[in-house]
């Protein structure tokens, strides 16, 4: 099993920056991808980037060079237990619950969701 805790959600107005961050716990070397999703009322859980253990990272298109998914060694294509999510320009669209997530497989893309979850953290970009 493994445990995913976020930090780093908030209120910001529009044009504003913030920063997510998550980190692993427990079986952590099964972990081949991480990523983070968002989730608004009545929508259903978006991906909007992930990373695989090896560097390979995808974007939305709706944050496609506005948001940077990160870990804590670039060079490090053993292990992955830590993501953050560098948010810049951010609209009201913007506004959701971000979860962090990780997955024992690696893919080319995550869009269908992963293996664990962690509780989400409150995004909220005023106007």
């Amino acid at each position: 099993q493994v445990q995913l805790v976020e930090s780093g959600g908030g209120l910001v107005q529009a044009g504003g920056s913030l920063r997510l961050s998550c980190v692993a716990s427990g079986s952590i070397w099964g972990i081949n991808g991480m990523g983070w999703y968002r989730q608004t009322p009545g929508k259903q859980r978006e991906l909007v980037a992930s990373m695989t253990r090896f560097g390979t990272i995808n974007y939305a298109d709706s944050v496609k060079g506005r948001f940077v998914i990160s870990r804590d060694n670039p060079e490090n294509r053993v292990s992955l237990h830590t993501v953050d999510l560098q948010m810049n320009s951010l609209k009201p669209d913007d506004t959701a619950v971000y979860y962090c997530a990780a997955s024992e497989i690696i893919a080319d893309e995550y869009n269908n969701g992963m293996d664990y979850w962690g509780k989400g953290t409150l995004v909220t970009v005023s106007s």
